[in-house]
């Protein structure tokens, strides 16, 4: 750090040395052209110690960075003069002076430019000749817009080297100023596309008002609303303020309250430096801050080693390296540029040099080898930064319009030498406008608005870890130029984080919602600002932060995590489940059962307890039973265009006749009473086997019924994706469900005239009666299928097959077991009592008995 001088507001006093405080207005070197500059060469600064604001102490700083400036200025002159093809004959010169963010003093010392170093009136130069061709002016805009007001009266050449001001851009209204810096149009996309890598969503606003404060705010916040960032708070600091106010005034509240921990700045590099002395003053730790522009590190933090920008992301410009621009800075010193007094007045400060007693232009007793790249206390680039090089490219852009120009002379008139040259500054304004030139280092150079290059950025990080490193480390890059999702690149493994953190920090406002989950949207709140709930049934969300689940497709379902849709296995009621084993085996058992009983009967057919309730009927009932069982295979294995037709059908027909002949044989016992009652004719009903044409016609009448179902709509191969999570069901679609219901309702309906006709034949003194069996029988098979409707209607998948192949053996087994259980007791059991002499001595001794 160089204190040069201190003011207070009611002493002036000199440091060190009268040599080391007398100034010049300007750094002039002479040339037969003379390029002038109009630059920000010290910083005052506050001493905010004190909060007397009447008694306020002002420290000028020579600014480093802005130093550079001079040097590339001076580099780039001496390397025209050395070029033999550019301005051959004709040498260039400089005159520098230093302003500050005052209208006054920059008003000042552009009029002492024009009109000499007396300045009696404005109009009016005490110069014998004006050389100057050209005013160089930045790096603030406010500087540029100072110079303009006056510069446009004499319509002399201005070329700012500031950053890109799109507002400039307007030349009915800035038609004489010409702007060196790269376009910014890509600087949001870049922060955006950093933001969007570390995937921070939750950050603040520090901004310069102003022109350019507003328009990168309605940049950032539209970019921002695209990629779904959120801004918690816009601060807008205006320049004077953060230039020459103590800190204590500045209160930007929402920087200390902010649960932001990334925090993005924009302004010029003189609004950074003032910002970042204000912010160390209020101590901002683990925050990482984004910022737009370079700026100067002379400033000694208050707090040792936990600095607030340790951290920090600058965007600066890409540009190539300068060859011997670093020969050229090392070879820099007071002798070898007398007229620099601000460079001997660095010297003297930075290499304990003494002024000759007799001349304050010549320094002795310096440090041995003293040279700019090794000052003590303070680390000056070797590379050019950011306006440096606008300043570089600023002299190559008015030499290559002087020279057009003067070659436009020679070819008008005879010129011999470079004294008869006459022409004023406003004539280099054609060969401005549209001046495009490669610069030494390779760069393409544009001064014309239309064809003016977007910039490259090159990503830095700010490395103040232990306090005083003050390093710059390339990071990354960011190129407009790149294919889309490559136009960002950054080595994380160089990246320092701010002092306590030691992975990648995180800015959010909620956290990320993960796969399985989406987001709900908090009422009130910012969209960044959000719930996570989990995906509904059977919908997936396999990205972070999804405002929708999907929905699985109908041959998929979502895992227990929700995050991914795995494929459904195909399945069936399978011989191999332990549900078709079990019912399979049922099935079986009783198919053997009722041919067991069958046999029997076949081998009792001349007893009595057989040839009553008419012996032909048993048989088909038993044989339909038998049926009745075997269908239930039918339902079991995979399904196929038979076994689809004939499960409901043979299921249909095969009931009917057994429901069917239960109503004969109950008819055949009511007519068994009725024509031994006396005085009844209708023994012939009995004699002709009137009964046993019920069962044909009964199942011819299902039999229509199933034709005319299978002629409309017949039963079909289906899948079933949505009764069961994890399978596709394959199974038998019924076709018409209307038609099945009136199969279904037919078969009912037999049911319930065999069970009334039974119920009223129940008590019929009959030899062998059987009605009351056949009562308790329909009795179980009309509940079991009453049962059966709404248990079928509550299932899914394969259950709705386990229950009516359930239901199908339920009803035959009570069939069989109601109607033939007792049979069978007597035939195995009692066989005594099947006999007419049994019976009648079972009745002797009843009536013995009473």
């Amino acid at each position: 750090m160089l204190l040069l001088l201190q003011y207070s507001s009611d002493a002036y006093s000199i440091d060190r040395s009268y040599c080391a405080a007398k100034t010049k207005t300007s750094v002039y070197k002479d040339g037969d052209m003379v390029v002038a500059a109009f630059l920000p060469l010290f910083t005052i600064t506050i001493d905010s110690a004190s909060d007397n604001r009447s008694n306020n102490n002002f420290y000028i700083q020579l600014n480093l960075k802005n130093y550079q400036i001079v040097l590339a200025m001076v580099y780039a002159i001496e390397e025209i003069n050395r070029n033999p093809h550019i301005l051959p004959n004709v040498s260039l010169g400089y005159d520098i002076y230093n302003v500050l963010f005052n209208e006054w003093f920059t008003l000042d010392r552009c009029i002492t430019w024009i009109s000499g170093p007396k300045k009696y009136m404005p109009n009016y130069t005490c110069r014998r000749e004006m050389k100057s061709i050209a005013a160089l002016t930045g790096i603030s805009w406010i500087i540029s817009s100072n110079i303009r007001t006056l510069l446009e009266l004499y319509r002399y050449p201005q070329l700012t080297i500031g950053t890109f001001d799109s507002n400039l851009n307007n030349h009915e209204q800035f038609h004489d100023i010409y702007q060196i810096a790269y376009k910014d149009m890509y600087l949001t996309h870049g922060i955006v596309s950093l933001l969007n890598y570390f995937h921070w969503n939750w950050v603040g606003l520090v901004v310069s008002e102003g022109r350019n404060g507003f328009q990168i705010i309605s940049e950032v916040r539209a970019e921002m609303d695209r990629n779904k960032i959120c801004v918690d708070f816009v601060e807008l600091i205006r320049v004077s303020e953060v230039s020459y106010l103590p800190s204590y005034l500045l209160n930007p509240t929402h920087l200390v309250k902010s649960t932001a921990n990334v925090i993005i700045t924009y302004g010029d590099s003189d609004f950074l430096r003032g910002f970042m002395l204000y912010s160390r003053k209020i101590f901002v730790t683990r925050k990482v801050w984004i910022m737009n522009s370079d700026w100067d590190t002379i400033i000694q933090s208050q707090h040792f080693i936990l600095h607030s920008f340790h951290g920090s992301f600058i965007f600066a410009h890409h540009h190539k390296e300068t060859s011997g621009y670093r020969n050229f800075i090392q070879t820099v010193n007071p002798s070898k540029y007398p007229e620099d007094f601000y460079l001997a007045r660095f010297w003297f400060y930075s290499f304990n040099c003494s002024f000759a007693d007799d001349d304050c232009n010549t320094l002795e007793n310096c440090l041995t080898n003293a040279s700019l790249h090794e000052t003590p206390g303070s680390r000056f680039d070797m590379v050019m930064t950011e306006f440096a090089h606008n300043i570089y490219n600023a002299v190559y852009a008015v030499a290559h319009s002087l020279h057009k120009m003067l070659l436009h002379q020679v070819e008008v008139r005879q010129v011999r030498k470079a004294e008869d040259l006459t022409f004023s500054a406003w004539q280099l304004h054609p060969f401005l406008k549209n001046m495009q030139f490669t610069n030494p280092a390779g760069e393409q150079v544009s001064l014309d608005e239309k064809m003016k290059l977007n910039a490259e950025y090159d990503i830095l990080n700010y490395w103040n870890f232990p306090e005083g490193l003050q390093l710059k480390v390339k990071v990354g890059q960011f190129s407009p130029y790149g294919p889309l999702g490559q136009q960002l690149s950054l080595s994380e493994d160089t990246i320092e984080w701010p002092t306590e953190i030691t992975e990648t920090p995180r800015s959010v406002c909620s956290e990320s919602c993960g796969p399985g989950f989406r987001k709900t949207l908090l009422e009130g709140k910012r969209i960044c600002c959000f719930d996570c709930i989990p995906c509904p049934e059977n919908e997936i969300s396999n990205e972070t932060d999804v405002d929708q689940c999907i929905q699985c497709l109908d041959h998929q379902y979502a895992n227990t995590a929700q995050n991914h849709c795995l494929q459904k296995s195909m399945t069936f009621l399978d011989y191999e489940d332990p549900i078709g084993i079990g019912l399979s085996c049922i099935a079986l058992c009783f198919f053997a059962l009722s041919s067991l009983v069958l046999g029997i009967f076949l081998k009792q057919k001349n007893t009595p307890i057989v040839k009553a309730n008419n012996r032909t009927l048993t048989y088909v009932l038993l044989i339909a039973l038998n049926f009745c069982f075997l269908c239930s295979f039918l339902f079991i294995g995979h399904p196929n265009t038979a076994t689809c037709i004939l499960q409901q059908t043979t299921f249909a027909v095969v009931f009917t006749v057994a429901v069917s002949t239960v109503l004969a044989k109950t008819i055949t016992v009511v007519l068994a009473f009725k024509i031994t009652a006396p005085g009844r004719r209708i023994r012939w009903l009995l004699v002709t086997r009137a009964p046993n044409f019920i069962v044909p016609i009964c199942t011819l009448i299902q039999i229509i019924l199933c034709g005319v179902w299978l002629g409309n709509s017949p039963p079909f191969i289906d899948t079933d994706s949505r009764s069961e999570h994890e399978h596709i069901i394959i199974m038998c679609n019924k076709g018409s469900v209307t038609a099945f219901y009136c199969v279904l309702g037919y078969l009912g309906a037999l049911a319930l005239g065999s069970f009334t006709l039974a119920f009223l034949a129940r008590n019929l003194p009959d030899t062998f009666n059987e009605a009351k069996f056949l009562t308790f029988s329909m009795l179980v098979f009309c509940s079991v299928w009453v049962t059966f409707l709404p248990v079928y209607h509550s299932t899914k998948g394969k259950d709705m097959v386990v229950v009516e192949v359930f239901s199908i053996l339920v009803s035959s087994a009570g069939l069989l077991g109601c109607i033939f259980a007792p049979k069978c007791y007597i035939i195995l059991l009692r066989p005594q009592r099947n006999s007419l002499q049994g019976h009648r001595d079972k009745i002797h001794y009843n009536y013995k008995t009473y």
